[in-house]
């Protein structure tokens, strides 16, 4: 039966290429709207992500790195005198408005002041060293490449950020931030920037480094909860970030609408492949019904419809991988968040072979007239 599957699709493929197609785009659909979600609510971690820090302390009961509020600069102390941490840096992060060169009118920004050393744990992975360096120069920041048209400035122009002038002198990828734009400078400047007089310059988070990074999950719970410094919690840089994404994902209600939209794809994909396989069974109608004479039984029909729903898949999803290949680094070149996993990946393949699957079994209903009567019509 397996052959017979396989041979009626070599020999018929123009009555399955408009199923084949079908699975293929609805695959690729879902695997385009995977990445995209991955790297747009991805990028509210970018913080973390971008950086090496292995313990994050900020105040307690923080969704999401944006939503952070500043802590007693003293809990600091208290991360210095954990024997297993060996580097301590304060991040401060402001929500501030923009002013650019040229007149695009205000723009929302997000300042991370960070320390520009070399050897700084915030935006390692993102900012070369030789570029962090430069942050050292007074009023200096650095943008996102895909910002910078937004923000209305070049490398080397001034733009001025709630009232204070600064200078563009240099642009990085990967700090493009979810809900605005992410500037970054160096904490002098961004004390400086700062305008929220209760603050007073006061970090918003602390990130730390630790001896062994394999210790994290222990020393946050040793950390954890000493009211002596003052409030703060501290989270290990994977459960944070997991943390905000989840909190835009799940608690923003933007997450129902992916899921949502996720549906609508697969109920689709189902609708077309599973009406154009019908009409290839029921364009060979007469076929399975000699088979049906000849002593081929119904069931073993409907295992060859099923047989053919999974090859239909299977080619499909052959098609959308290359095509998904070449968009996806499309996307990237242009700056597009784009993300995939390996475990979202292989969810995407069995939704599309579910779909073929869902296909196959409502195809089989075209079997009912493979009567071996309807051969001496």
């Amino acid at each position: 039966m397996v052959a017979l599957a396989r041979k009626t699709l070599v020999y018929e493929w123009r009555r399955f290429l408009p199923a084949i197609l079908a699975v293929g785009f609805a695959g690729l659909l879902q695997l385009l709207q995977a990445a995209l979600v991955l790297g747009i609510f991805g990028s509210a971690s970018v913080y973390i992500t971008g950086s090496t820090a292995d313990l994050w302390v900020g105040y307690p009961g923080t969704q999401s790195v944006n939503l952070g509020r500043a802590i007693d600069p003293d809990v600091e102390m208290r991360l210095r005198m954990d024997p297993e941490v060996s580097h301590v840096e304060p991040f401060l992060w402001i929500d501030a408005d923009w002013r650019g060169a040229h007149d695009t009118g205000g723009e929302s920004v997000f300042v991370s002041g960070i320390d520009p050393r070399a050897d700084g744990l915030m935006f390692s992975r993102t900012l070369p060293p030789a570029l962090r360096a430069r942050l050292a120069e007074p009023d200096a920041v650095i943008v996102d490449r895909a910002d910078i048209d937004k923000l209305g400035v070049a490398i080397g122009d001034n733009a001025v950020i709630n009232g204070h002038r600064v200078r563009v002198v240099g642009v990085s990828s990967g700090l493009r931030a979810l809900g605005g734009v992410n500037v970054v400078s160096s904490l002098d400047t961004a004390r400086r920037l700062d305008t929220d007089p209760a603050d007073a310059g006061r970090p918003t988070y602390l990130v730390a480094a630790l001896r062994n990074p394999a210790t994290a999950d222990a020393v946050a719970a040793r950390l954890r909860g000493d009211n002596s410094f003052g409030p703060y919690d501290v989270w290990t840089a994977k459960s944070f970030a997991r943390r905000s994404v989840l909190y835009w994902m799940l608690d923003t209600g933007a997450g129902a609408g992916v899921v949502f939209l996720a549906g609508i794809v697969f109920l689709v994909g189902a609708v077309i492949t599973s009406q154009t396989l019908m009409a290839a069974v029921a364009g060979s109608v007469r076929e399975y019904a000699t088979l049906n004479a000849l002593g081929v039984g119904v069931v073993n029909l409907r295992w060859v419809v099923l047989e053919q729903a999974f090859w239909v898949g299977a080619i499909g999803l052959l098609g959308a991988t290359a095509l998904g290949v070449l968009l996806l680094e499309l996307a990237r070149s242009q700056d597009v968040p784009v993300v995939l996993s390996i475990p979202i990946t292989l969810l995407c393949v069995v939704l599309a072979m579910a779909l073929a699957a869902v296909s196959g079994l409502v195809a089989m209903r075209s079997l009912r007239r493979a009567d071996p009567a309807s051969l001496l019509r």
